[in-house]
């Protein structure tokens, strides 16, 4: 029997997340896939159109879990709305994630690395009320494919792919994530 039908989705995810990440502080840039085309109330910030193709959500994680606890609370559904992108959490699927442990913030940087990568569109003001970077939401046609993300990032940078169906890792293949 699979492991996600003996033990739910939500649990194969979470244990998933602590086999590979550590609850330590860093920076984070989750992958979702959206799959139709849906429109979403982000809480005061506004109504933003989806279409089908990548969203790639960079942020940090300095409190309590780190990294792994923040990165585990954006893949569930269901939860209080803090964060722009749980808001947007219903329409999207998560596929992956980037994240370091450096102890300085580079979320700002991680940004302005995707915001240079040809065929990403930022969505203006998105994830980034506490910043003046234009946005920590970025979007791709198709699946992301950034053999030079770590690089142009720095620092140490790893890759967590989010469980499939039946409890395994999502196919590398999919996301192109070397």
């Amino acid at each position: 029997m699979f492991l996600s039908k003996i033990i739910g989705r939500r649990e194969t995810t979470a244990r998933f997340l602590r086999l590979q990440m550590k609850r330590l502080p860093g920076t984070y840039s989750i992958v979702f896939r959206c799959r139709s085309k849906a429109t979403a109330q982000v809480g005061c910030w506004g109504r933003l159109h989806l279409a089908p193709g990548y969203d790639i959500y960079v942020g940090s994680a300095f409190g309590p879990g780190g990294v792994q606890a923040r990165v585990s609370r954006h893949c569930r559904k269901t939860k209080a709305k803090h964060w722009h992108i749980d808001y947007l959490r219903a329409f999207l699927h998560p596929t992956g994630a980037w994240y370091g442990y450096e102890t300085a913030r580079l979320e700002h940087r991680w940004a302005g690395v995707f915001a240079g990568i040809a065929g990403m569109t930022s969505i203006h003001g998105f994830g980034c009320s506490d910043c003046k970077r234009a946005s920590h939401l970025f979007r791709t046609p198709a699946a992301p494919a950034f053999a030079l993300f770590p690089k142009r990032a720095g620092g140490a940078i790893e890759t967590w792919l989010y469980p499939s169906a039946d409890g395994t890792s999502t196919a590398t293949k999919r996301l192109k994530l070397s």
